[in-house]
C-alpha cells in the first residue's frame, strides 16, 4: 500500500464513523463498507483496539454491510470489497507507522459510539431499536414493532433481572382464546440461497418448501416492564438462540414472520423485517451502560 494509503483509510474510517446512522447510496456506501473491513481486518491481525472500540467497529461494518445492500450493492459485490479490503490488510506490516494513525482516529471515532446508550438500525420499512441502559427490571435490549390484526407484538432480545438475554416475542391477544406455539418462520439460505427481492428490492418469503421454521421453547406471561404501553397483559414467548443466528443471516431488505397458533387451527401473523438485527445485536454486545 503506497504511503498516505492508509493514513485516508483511516480518515474515512473516522467520518464514516461520526456519521454512521447518515443515509447514503451507490459507491459511497459500498466505500464506506471497505474502508470499515479494512480497518476490522488490521485490528485482527495486529490488534489495533481494545474489546468495546473493536466491538464498535465490528456493529459499524455490519451496519454498512446492510447499508450497501440496500442501496443496490449485491452480495457478491460486498464478498469482493470484503476480499479486497482483507488482501490490503494482509500486506500491511503491523510495525507500519500509518497504523498508529489508524489506531488512534478510529479508537477517538468509535469509543464515543461504544457509549452510547441508546442507537435505532432504520431498514427499508421497519427499524430495530436497541438499548443498552442497565435496569432493575426486564427491558427490551432490542426490538422490532409490529401488528397482528389490532394486537401488537414486539420482537427481539429481552433482558432479564440479571442481564440474561432471550430471544422473545411478545403479544397481547384481547378478546380471543390465547394460541398453543409459536414460531418464527423465515427463507432457508440452504433451499433458497438468493432473498426473494421485488423490483423495489423489497424482499417477500419464497415458496413454503424453501422456508425455515424455528419453534417458540416456551412461554410465560410478559412482565409488565416489555408490554406496549397501555396494555395490562400479554404472553412472552421465548425462541432458542439458534433462532437469532439464523436472522443475522438473512439479507436485511428480506422479511420474517411470527405466526401464533391457535387450537382452533387459525394462525395470526406479524410481519418483520430483518434489517441491521446483526449489527444491532453486536452493538447490544457491547454491554450495559
Amino acid at each position: 500500500m503506497r504511503i498516505g494509503q492508509i493514513r485516508q483509510i483511516a480518515i474515512a474510517a473516522v467520518l464514516a464513523a461520526s456519521s454512521a446512522l447518515a443515509p447514503a447510496v451507490g459507491w459511497a456506501v459500498t466505500g464506506t463498507y471497505y474502508d470499515r473491513a479494512f480497518v476490522l481486518a488490521a485490528h485482527e491481525k495486529c490488534r489495533l483496539f481494545a474489546a468495546p472500540v473493536a466491538g464498535a467497529l465490528s456493529a459499524a461494518t455490519l451496519q454498512a454491510h446492510g447499508a450497501a445492500l440496500r442501496s443496490g450493492a449485491t452480495e457478491a459485490d460486498l464478498t469482493a470489497t470484503a476480499r479486497r479490503a482483507r488482501a490490503r490488510a494482509a500486506e500491511v506490516s503491523c510495525r507500519n507507522p500509518e497504523l498508529v494513525v489508524v489506531r488512534d482516529r478510529v479508537t477517538d471515532a468509535f469509543q464515543g459510539w461504544a457509549r452510547t446508550p441508546r442507537m435505532s438500525f432504520p431498514g427499508t420499512r421497519a427499524e430495530w431499536s436497541a438499548n443498552r441502559l442497565r435496569s432493575a427490571e426486564p427491558r427490551w435490549r432490542l426490538m422490532q414493532a409490529s401488528m397482528t390484526g389490532a394486537s401488537p407484538v414486539t420482537f427481539g432480545l429481552v433482558a432479564d433481572a440479571e442481564g440474561r438475554e432471550a430471544l422473545s416475542a411478545v403479544v397481547s391477544f384481547v378478546g380471543r382464546p390465547r394460541p398453543y406455539a409459536a414460531r418464527i418462520v423465515m427463507r432457508d439460505p440452504s433451499l433458497a440461497a438468493r432473498p426473494w427481492l421485488t423490483p423495489a428490492g423489497i424482499g417477500t418469503l419464497p415458496p413454503e418448501a424453501q422456508r425455515r421454521t424455528v419453534w417458540s421453547a416456551g412461554t410465560k406471561a410478559a412482565d409488565t416492564s416489555v408490554l406496549v404501553e397501555g396494555r395490562t397483559q400479554g404472553e412472552a414467548w421465548r425462541f432458542p438462540d439458534a433462532g437469532a443466528e439464523a436472522l443475522a443471516a438473512l439479507d436485511p431488505r428480506e422479511p420474517f414472520l411470527i405466526q401464533f397458533l391457535f387450537r382452533d387451527g387459525s394462525v395470526a401473523t406479524a410481519r418483520f423485517e430483518a434489517g441491521d438485527f446483526a449489527a444491532a445485536r453486536a452493538f447490544v454486545a457491547l454491554g450495559t451502560i
